[in-house]
C-alpha cells in the first residue's frame, strides 16, 4: 500500500524524470512473464548494452538463454509489477526499450519468437508508448499511447504486427467512446485463455476495471463507484466471476465476466482501511521521496542478487544459445 502510494506521489511530483520498461514509473520492474497456467516464464537480464532473454521453468531453473542486441525489458503493465507481452499460444513475446524520460519521442520494441528465442523484428514508433497486451495468436499488439506530459491521459491503440501498422482508431468501450480513459493501473489479471486482459485502475473519480478483448479489438470499462482507493486490492477469477479483494482477501466487488455487470460491492467509499491508502504523504513530499528511493534501491539489489547466478552461468557458456547448466 505504502509503496504504491509513494510511486504515484513521485510520478505526480517528477513527471519528467521517470525511467522504466513501459510504465512511466521509476523502479516498477516487471515480474517474469508466462502464459496463464504455463510452466515456463521469461525474464530479461542486462549485459553491457545488450539484453539476455532467459527462459526458465516456473518452479525450476533456467532452461535457455539468448542475447538480443540493444536494451529491452519485459513490459510492466501495473504498479505491482504485473507483466505482459507474451501471446497465449506461447510463441510471440514483445519486449520494450526502457524509458529514460517521460514523454519520449520514439519507442522501440523487439518481437521475439519464443520457439527459438530469436529476434524476428524491431519496431520503432514515433511517440511515447507502453505495451498493454497481445492477442492470443500473437498477431495484434495493444499499446498505451501517451499524448502529453500527463501520464494518466492516454489511449489504447492496436498494432497489426503482420502489416506493421497502427489501426487508426483507439480501442474504446463503445458505450463510453466519448469519455477519456484516465487512471493509474494497480494490478492486472488475464483470463485463462489469454483473450481478456483485466486491469484494475485507480482514478480521481472512482476505481474501475478495464476489460480488454484482445481478440476482437474492443474493451469494456466497469466502474466501481462504491469503492474508494484500491492500491492494495487484487483481482482473482472464481468461475465466471472476477473478484476485487483487499489485502486480507475480503471481497470488495464482483464482476460477471459474461455480462460485465457489477454483482455487488462490500466496501463503502473511504471506509475500508485495507482497500484504501491515505494521501497524507502529499503534504510531506520530501519524506515520501526518500522512502521511495530506499524501497527502490532495495528492490534493485534483490533483483540483481537473484539474477547474478544466471549471468555467471551464461558467461561460462561458450555457446550463446546453448542450454544453461
Amino acid at each position: 500500500m505504502l509503496l504504491f502510494a509513494l510511486v504515484v506521489i513521485a510520478l505526480l511530483l517528477m513527471p519528467s524524470a521517470a525511467a522504466a520498461a513501459g510504465l512511466p514509473a521509476e523502479g516498477v520492474d516487471a515480474q517474469p512473464v508466462a502464459v496463464p497456467g504455463g510452466q515456463r516464464d521469461y525474464q530479461t537480464v542486462r549485459v553491457m548494452g545488450d539484453t539476455r532473454l532467459v527462459e526458465s521453468a516456473r518452479y525450476g531453473g533456467a532452461l535457455r538463454a539468448h542475447t538480443i542486441g540493444g536494451a529491452f525489458s519485459i513490459p510492466a503493465v501495473a504498479l505491482d509489477g504485473s507483466a505482459t507481452g507474451l501471446s497465449a499460444d506461447g510463441h510471440t513475446l514483445i519486449l520494450i526499450s526502457p524509458r529514460r524520460h517521460f514523454p519520449r519521442k520514439v519507442t522501440t520494441f523487439a518481437v521475439v519468437d519464443t520457439r527459438s528465442l530469436r529476434l524476428t523484428r524491431r519496431l520503432a514508433l514515433r511517440g511515447d508508448f507502453s505495451v498493454d497486451a497481445i492477442s492470443p495468436d500473437g498477431r495484434t499488439a495493444y499499446l498505451i499511447e501517451y499524448g502529453s506530459r500527463n501520464f494518466t491521459d492516454y489511449a489504447v491503440r492496436a498494432y497489426d504486427l503482420q502489416a506493421g501498422r497502427l489501426f487508426p482508431e483507439p480501442v474504446v468501450d463503445p458505450d463510453e467512446a466519448d469519455e477519456p480513459m484516465t487512471g493509474v493501473p494497480v494490478t492486472r489479471l488475464p483470463s485463462p485463455d489469454g483473450r481478456w486482459a483485466y486491469t484494475l485502475y485507480q482514478s480521481a473519480e472512482h476505481p474501475f476495471v478495464h476489460a480488454l478483448d484482445t481478440q476482437n479489438r474492443t474493451a469494456v470499462c466497469i466502474d466501481l463507484d462504491d469503492l474508494g482507493e484500491v492500491w492494495n486490492a487484487t483481482l482473482s477469477l472464481r468461475g465466471p466471476w472476477l473478484d476485487v479483494r483487499d489485502r486480507r482477501a475480503r471481497l470488495l466487488a464482483s464482476i460477471d465476466t459474461r455480462t460485465h455487470g457489477l454483482a455487488g460491492s462490500a466496501a463503502p467509499r473511504h471506509t475500508s482501511d485495507d482497500a484504501s491508502s491515505s494521501w497524507l504523504p502529499l503534504v510531506l513530499p520530501v519524506a515520501a521521496l526518500l522512502l521511495l528511493a530506499a524501497a527502490l534501491r532495495r528492490r534493485r539489489v534483490l533483483k540483481r542478487e537473484r539474477l547474478e547466478p544466471i549471468a555467471e552461468a551464461w558467461e561460462a557458456s561458450s555457446d550463446r544459445h546453448a542450454p544453461i547448466p
